[in-house]
């Protein structure tokens, strides 16, 4: 039955290690947004420490995972039990991004020798758990496993071999900046395709249709649906601002009052004649 834990018990560790396929669950603050599940197979997983798992994030067409990370943090990890007796697990707990590229994934991978990055290679998401829950998964069907795809591994094989051939055009980042560098609710998403765009002149592809792809959830800088979202730059800016206002109240303070005081002391005062009508 249904129990919850503060951390992975180790009796469980093994058993997540064993699984084909886990299911990785974020969402935007916006209630406009949209919740994203992403099914994750492949052996490009981990668990640290009972309260640290990670996982290598492969590049696809989407990036949901990753905007809503840099927006807020929040994740959920689900494996399941396809064999054996029935099993549900659900990690809750604060994602952080390492990109392909930057020196927090370089030193990630020098201190996991186990991992082996692909061409594909986006990121490694790494998870901070603060909660852990097993319920009974007695509905979960029987299945059995055959293999990993190697399609998509295989594709950004060959990609990375054009490029390598001399096609510019091939190149990850220009892929990134593509299709990676905005949610379909129009939050930013991978800082490198962010910044090959801006370099290459990379126009994003439109993902949502209709009236959605119209109204976006983040559209016009709409950040919760109206609410605009500071950067940490403003932010800085406005506690330097403060700071500084504050300061000055305090030394030019009671000089000012004696000044306002003494302008009140010398002003005509109003004759009680003038309002006798």
């Amino acid at each position: 039955m249904g129990a919850f834990f503060e951390e992975i018990p180790e009796s469980q560790i093994k058993w997540i290690l064993e699984q084909k396929l886990f299911y990785v669950a974020t969402a935007p603050l916006s209630a406009k947004g949209h919740i994203n599940v992403s099914p994750k197979g492949g052996p490009y997983f981990g668990v640290d420490n009972p309260r640290t798992f990670w996982y290598q994030e492969l590049t696809g067409s989407g990036s949901e995972t990753m905007s809503h990370l840099y927006e807020n943090g929040r994740i959920t990890i689900m494996l399941t039990a396809f064999t054996g007796p029935p099993r549900i697990l659900r990690l809750w707990g604060h994602g952080t991004v390492l990109e392909h590229g930057t020196p927090a994934f370089s030193a990630f991978v020098a201190s996991h020798p186990s991992i082996t990055t692909i061409p594909g290679t986006r990121s490694i998401i790494k998870v901070d758990i603060h909660q852990v829950g097993t319920s009974c998964g007695f509905s979960v069907p029987y299945f059995d496993f055959v293999g990993h795809r190697d399609i998509l591994n295989e594709h950004f094989r060959k990609k990375d071999a054009r490029f390598r051939a001399g096609k510019e055009g091939e190149s990850m980042p220009r892929y990134w900046a593509y299709k990676n560098a905005w949610s379909m609710d129009g939050l930013p998403a991978m800082k490198t395709g962010l910044e090959a765009a801006r370099e290459h002149g990379v126009k994003p592809i439109r993902k949502m249709v209709g009236r959605a792809g119209e109204e976006l959830a983040y559209a016009s800088n709409k950040y919760g649906g109206g609410r605009k979202v500071a950067s940490l730059e403003q932010l800085l800016l406005v506690a330097l601002v403060c700071l500084l206002m504050g300061a000055l109240a305090a030394v030019q303070g009671p000089a000012l009052v004696g000044r306002l005081q003494a302008v009140a002391r010398e002003a005509p005062r109003p004759s009680l004649m003038a309002w006798s009508g």
